[in-house]
């Protein structure tokens, strides 16, 4: 019998045990009819539809967990588009029917995951409580009576009522943390750029994430990571550069003084003072920060010029289409004509000199630890107050994506009561979305709050996130190991981690080697070749399972150090050069997966 919250362990342990995709689907569609809230979906996926997924992908890949997502069932915020089902960011009568999936989809399904349908928001993901729209409200899954936070608020109740493994939402000014504060979940807020927006309706267009919820950190970072990587057709997107945080005796910032504003829940204040009390148990040192230069950036995001970026999102619908709008959404919105080009400066002016101000904080400490969001409410109360209150679930993440940060939301615990839970969010610069992770899973093990709804489960081993220094040997992947591939299984059964997709550096080219069995390429070095870097995989196995695969590695293929297009050099498969004389160049492709899949066009 399943657990109540679907997490990666329990799932992948079922399938191990002889469980099908198509029976965990009969479970998920079951769960689905029997949902109480009746908010939670814009789209639900017909059930047909999902059983004839479920069979697709294990003729696809009949081998249990052989892909890094086998069978693993997730929602989609109705924002980010899905082929097949409607996008309508909430708002019907701007429904539009995708042509092909959002980047970011198109990469978890070629990983094995299986979309359930998509899910309620906030009208244009503009709010942070998941009450503006016209399709309900979705609520708390610990009391009806409560919001579940916002934009992505039925994403959020999918994962923590078990309905889904993982949920999509999208961040602007804290849509993929304060939901997952308010429903016992983790939310996974990469840098800007490292995830691609490509197929995502924009609410600001550069300051948009598209996030994870998840039951534990480790499940949410690996989907991360089968969702990141460049994508040019994202202008906004960016290639990774790791960073680094110390691996003992972090300096964790902390409120201090008039910072510290829970708008008189007591609870939350309560349940933030634990937290810091953890971190320390956990060896880290406390230091109190100002917090003043990051609240008034944060002030911008709505009282300031990039408001406009929310009407440039959709500024021809609003003109021809006024009172389809949500009126907050409206009243929210039609405040950018306020704004103009000078302002716009203006604004970047402001947004510049408070970074350098912030600049000085970051000296004092290497992450901030700040209350999700400072306090909750009731649907009731939030519909009677509708900006102000939103306002103050904002107090501490509308800052975050306008400095360029990552952030991890994780669980805090339960109010005095037991009844309403709260969460707390690690935040560093830029690229320390990994580096962020084994602290963050830490705290939230030694909660002992369980996962979503289920308070009483214990967050499973499985998934433990480990320290930067985990022993585990990083290689590079270039052709039948790549993920959804025929050999990947020989890295995810011994538990091979993905860790990222890159490029390699220009001056590789690609070759079909004849006669091989399953097909492969040869990756070879050319010094000077200028080429635009092929498409590759990062993964970490243990030295164990290197070792043996290594051993295994047929000729002409063999190890050697892989230089990427970040300029690292990692351990990776490359081809003796006599292998690829009269074998047919490929490199013009820009990797492996594009051959394939033109040979399956072919065929």
């Amino acid at each position: 019998m399943l657990p109540t919250i679907l997490d990666l362990t329990s799932l992948r342990a079922a399938y191990e045990a002889g469980k099908s995709p198509l029976d965990i689907i009969e479970i998920v569609i079951a769960r689905r009819a029997a949902s109480r809230d009746p908010a939670i979906f814009i789209t639900p996926t017909p059930d047909d539809i999902l059983r004839t997924e479920a069979r697709a992908l294990m003729e696809r890949a009949p081998q249990p967990n052989s892909l890094p997502l086998w069978g693993i069932p997730f929602a989609v915020k109705d924002n980010i588009d899905v082929a097949g089902l409607p996008t309508t960011a909430a708002c019907p009568a701007f429904s539009y029917q995708p042509e092909k999936d959002a980047t970011v989809v198109a990469r978890l399904r070629a990983a094995g995951a299986i979309v359930i349908g998509k899910t309620n928001l906030d009208q244009f993901a503009t709010g942070l409580n998941g009450t503006r729209s016209p399709y309900g409200a979705p609520r708390s899954v610990f009391d009806k009576n409560y919001v579940s936070g916002g934009s992505s608020s039925g994403s959020a109740v999918t994962v923590a009522s078990g309905l889904v493994s993982f949920a999509l939402g999208t961040d602007t000014a804290g849509s993929g943390r304060v939901p997952a504060a308010f429903n016992n979940l983790v939310g996974i807020k990469p840098t800007p750029g490292l995830v691609p927006n490509v197929g995502v309706v924009p609410a600001c267009r550069s300051v948009d994430v598209v996030t994870v919820f998840a039951p534990t950190v480790g499940d949410g970072v690996a989907i991360r990571r089968v969702m990141e990587g460049y994508d040019a057709a994202d202008p906004f997107s960016r290639k990774a550069a790791p960073s680094s945080l110390p691996a003992s005796g972090l300096r964790i910032g902390v409120l201090d003084g008039a910072e510290r504003e829970f708008f008189g829940n007591r609870h939350v204040e309560a349940l933030y003072d634990a937290a810091i009390e953890r971190a320390r148990a956990l060896g880290a040192t406390i230091v109190p920060f100002d917090y003043a230069p990051f609240r008034e950036a944060a002030e911008l995001l709505y009282n300031g010029p990039w408001v406009a970026e929310r009407l440039a999102a959709v500024k021809d619908f609003l003109a021809t289409n006024a009172a389809d709008f949500d009126p907050t959404v409206r009243t929210i919105i039609e405040g950018a004509k306020a704004y103009d080009a000078v302002a716009a400066f203006e604004g970047r002016y402001k947004l510049e000199a408070l970074r350098q101000k912030t600049g000085e904080e970051w000296e004092k400490v290497d992450v901030l630890m700040l209350p999700t969001s400072p306090t909750t409410y009731t649907v009731e109360e939030m519909m009677a107050d509708p900006i102000v209150k939103n306002g103050h679930f904002g107090r501490y993440t509308n800052f975050v994506n306008l400095l360029d940060c990552a952030a991890i939301a994780v669980p805090a615990g339960f109010d005095a009561s037991g009844h309403l839970p709260a969460g707390v969010t690690l935040i560093g610069p830029a690229f320390t979305d990994d580096a962020l992770a084994p602290f963050a899973d830490a705290m939230h093990r030694t909660l002992n709050a369980g996962m979503g709804k289920d308070r009483l489960t214990t967050i499973p081993e499985a998934s433990r996130v480990p320290s930067a220094d985990d022993g585990l040997v990083p290689i590079v992947v270039v052709g039948a190991h790549l993920t959804g591939m025929p050999l990947n299984h020989e890295l995810t059964r011994p538990g091979g981690r993905h860790i990222k997709s890159c490029r390699t550096a220009p001056d590789y080219r690609l070759f079909v080697l004849p006669d091989t069995v399953p097909p492969k390429p040869g990756l070879v070095r050319e010094p000077g070749f200028d080429g635009k870097g092929l498409e590759v995989e990062v993964w970490k196995v243990t030295p164990e399972a290197f070792g043996r695969f290594v051993q295994n590695i047929p000729a002409p293929l063999g190890i050697g150090k892989v230089t990427l297009d970040d300029g690292s050099q990692i351990s990776g498969f490359l081809c003796e050069a006599h292998a690829i004389e009269g074998a047919r160049e490929i490199t013009q492709l820009g990797g492996w997966r594009a051959y394939v899949t033109g040979q399956s066009i072919r065929k």
